[in-house]
């Protein structure tokens, strides 16, 4: 779908009514209408229409709301310029994030926290709980 393809479609959803809009959402996404106002309707489905276009959600976005909706842990992202150390076997390991997000350990570019963390231990880390940036959450 053209970008203005899109714009008519989302301007089209203003004058649809509650059963065009459910009609319309079932057409586009193949899901279960939701039980909402076509005001509500209305808004779901220009995102849905949107996401086809661009795209949707990053897989780290829908892993960061899959681990806030699940609330077992909580991890900090990292940022530019943080220098994270870990311990291992006795060594210590310094990981440093460089201004353009890149990974330097051992005078290398990783391509993941994850994949440093593998290099260190010889098994399979996620890389943030290794570098302590993952936490547990305490039961409430």
């Amino acid at each position: 779908m053209s970008r203005a393809k899109l714009e008519e479609e989302l301007a089209a959803l203003e004058t649809l009514s509650l059963a065009q809009l459910r009609e319309k959402w079932s057409a586009s996404t193949g899901k279960p209408v939701p039980k909402v106002s076509a005001a509500l309707l209305r808004l779901a489905l220009a995102w849905e229409l949107q996401a086809i276009v661009h795209g949707g959600l990053s897989r780290k976005t829908l892993q960061t709301l899959d681990q806030l909706a699940a609330g077992k842990t909580s991890t900090c992202p990292f940022q530019p310029g943080m220098r994270l150390m870990r311990e291992w076997n006795g060594k210590m390991h310094t990981v440093v994030i460089e201004d353009d997000a890149t990974i330097r350990w051992n005078d290398r570019t990783w391509k993941s926290l994850s994949a440093v963390a593998r290099a260190i231990t010889g098994t399979r880390w996620s890389g943030p709980a290794f570098f302590g940036l993952k936490q547990k959450r305490e039961a409430a």
